[in-house]
């Protein structure tokens, strides 16, 4: 099996501003979606904020939307793709929010 880290992007809502029936609404879709993809999901993850970048040339940068990451584990991309497919960061269906898919590559020696 390979893994796969997946990476929220896109204007998410700290859960401390959320009222408490949005909050659990989307916790239990999470929670459905973690019980569908079972033993492949490796690390639920964290969400993130407050993020920056610093470029190659010591320039700061304005950070992307990347508010949290997943790790799954799947036999090739087209099987992580579809683990995705019914994942809550993507229910709203506007086009505001993606997941990006990376194959976590083993580091050389």
């Amino acid at each position: 099996m390979k893994k796969f880290i997946l990476l929220y992007n896109g204007p998410a809502t700290s859960p401390g501003e959320m009222d408490e029936e949005k909050r659990k609404s989307i916790m239990l879709a999470w929670k459905q979606w973690m019980d569908s993809v079972g033993e492949s999901l490796i690390d639920v993850g964290h969400p993130m904020a407050n993020g920056a970048a610093v470029a190659d040339n010591g320039e700061e940068k304005s950070a992307s939307l990347l508010s949290g990451y997943s790790i799954i584990q799947a036999e090739n991309l087209t099987a992580a793709k579809e683990l995705v497919n019914s994942h809550p960061f993507l229910s709203d269906n506007d086009g505001k929010f993606s997941v990006e898919i990376h194959e976590l590559m083993p580091v050389p020696m």
